[in-house]
C-alpha cells in the first residue's frame, strides 16, 4: 500500500513538471549558480572513477565543484543512451528542456523522483574545459547516490522490468561502495584534487596558527612546567634560576609544539630560524595566533604538566606521553644523557 501512495505522489509530482516548467526552473538554476557564461567556473583536475569494470569521467572545478560527466553516468549505469537526442544541446530536448540521465527517463522510474532531485538533475552544473572548447555539462558527485537510491526504490517496489535489472545492480554495487568510501574523496583521488586540497588545508591552518606580526613576550610556560620538568630529571629547581637544562628545547618541542596540527611546527621554525650562535630569536609561542595558537599552547602546557606531576621518572613520563599523545611511525622518546643544567642567559 505504501509503494502505491508513493507511486502514485510521485507520478503526480512529474506530471505537474511540465517541460515549460523544466524549462524554466534550470533556466534559474543555472542563472542563480553561475551566472553568465563568462563566470562559468573552470575545470581544474580531471579524471576516471571505476567502479567494477566501468569507468565514469569525473572533474573538479574551480572552488572545489565535485562532478560526474553527464555522459558518463548514463555508461556507468549500463545505459545504451546518453539521454542527448541529435539536433539537441547535450541537456535539452527539441523542446528545450533539460533531459534527465537515460537511466531515469523511463516511466515506471520517474515516479521515485523527488522534486529536488528532479530540480537538480534537470540544471546540470555548466563550466569551461579544462583545455578549452565547448561549455561541458556534469551532475554534482553528491547526486550519484541519490540517482542510484532512486533505482533501488523502483526496484523495491517492483516497478522495473526485466531490462532494467543490470542498471538497478550497478545502482546497489555503487551504493555499497559509496558506504565505504566517501564519494568526495574518490572523486578527489580519481582527480589527483586531495594533493592540492591537502595544500589549501595545510595553509588554512598555519593562517589560523601563526601570527602575521611578532607579539609582546609574555610568559605562557608557568613555573609549575619547569619545576615539573626539573623533578622527572632528577635536577635540583630553584626558584627565579635562569639556569636551564642543555635539552629543555627539544623537550618543549617535542611535547608542546609537535602536536600540534601538522606543518605548525615547520612553520615556527622557518620564520623563526636559528641564528649563528645556534639560538633562536624569538620565542616560538611569540608567533603564535591570539584566538588559534595560543589556546592551544596554553592546553598543551597543561596536559604535558600533569603528565610530568604524576610520573617519578623521565621514563615513565615518555611512557605516558606516548600513551596520551601516539604519532604512528615515530618514537616519542627523545635520546639524550641526563645533563647538569647549563648557564644560557
Amino acid at each position: 500500500m505504501a509503494d502505491s501512495i508513493q507511486s502514485k505522489g510521485g507520478k503526480a509530482r512529474a506530471d505537474k513538471l511540465s517541460a515549460e516548467t523544466r524549462t524554466n526552473i534550470a533556466r534559474r538554476a543555472a542563472d542563480a549558480r553561475w551566472g553568465k557564461d563568462s563566470n562559468l567556473p573552470k575545470e581544474t583536475h580531471t579524471g576516471a572513477l571505476k567502479v567494477l569494470n566501468r569507468e565514469i569521467p569525473c572533474s573538479v572545478l574551480e572552488g572545489g565543484i565535485r562532478v560526474f560527466s553527464t555522459r558518463g553516468i548514463n555508461r556507468a549505469m549500463g545505459s545504451k543512451t546518453t539521454g542527448t537526442r541529435k539536433g539537441t544541446t547535450q541537456t535539452g530536448d527539441s523542446s528545450g528542456a533539460p533531459q534527465l540521465p537515460a537511466v531515469l527517463m523511463s516511466a515506471n522510474v520517474k515516479p521515485f523522483i523527488s522534486n529536488e532531485l528532479m530540480v537538480r538533475l534537470i540544471s546540470p552544473v555548466q563550466y569551461r574545459p579544462k583545455h578549452g572548447g565547448r561549455t561541458a555539462f556534469g551532475y554534482e558527485a553528491t547526486l550519484l547516490p541519490l540517482i542510484c537510491e532512486t533505482l533501488l526504490d523502483a526496484q523495491k517496489a517492483g516497478e522495473l522490468k526485466a531490462s532494467q535489472k543490470h542498471i538497478a545492480d550497478m545502482a546497489d554495487l555503487m551504493i555499497r561502495g559509496f558506504a565505504r568510501v566517501g564519494v568526495i574523496a574518490l572523486v578527489d583521488e580519481a582527480t589527483g584534487y586531495q594533493e592540492e586540497r591537502a595544500r589549501d588545508e595545510l595553509a588554512s591552518i598555519l593562517e589560523a596558527y601563526i601570527s602575521r606580526e611578532l607579539l609582546p613576550w609574555t610568559q605562557r610556560f608557568p613555573d609549575e612546567f619547569f619545576r615539573q620538568a626539573f623533578k622527572i630529571h632528577g635536577w635540583e629547581y630553584k626558584e627565579g634560576s635562569v639556569k636551564s637544562p642543555r635539552y629543555l628545547g627539544k623537550l618543549i618541542n617535542k611535547t608542546v609544539y609537535e602536536p600540534m596540527p601538522p606543518g605548525v611546527l615547520d612553520e615556527l621554525k622557518r620564520v623563526n630560524p636559528r641564528t649563528e650562535s645556534g639560538y633562536r630569536k624569538y620565542q616560538h609561542h611569540r608567533l603564535l595566533t591570539p584566538d588559534t595558537g595560543h589556546p592551544h599552547l596554553d592546553k598543551q602546557i597543561v596536559a604535558v604538566t600533569t603528565l610530568m606531576r604524576v610520573s617519578d621518572s623521565k621514563e615513565r613520563f615518555w611512557e605516558l606521553f606516548d600513551r596520551a599523545f601516539p604519532k604512528k611511525g615515530q618514537q616519542a622518546k627523545l635520546d639524550y644523557d641526563v645533563a647538569e643544567p647549563l648557564e644560557i642567559g
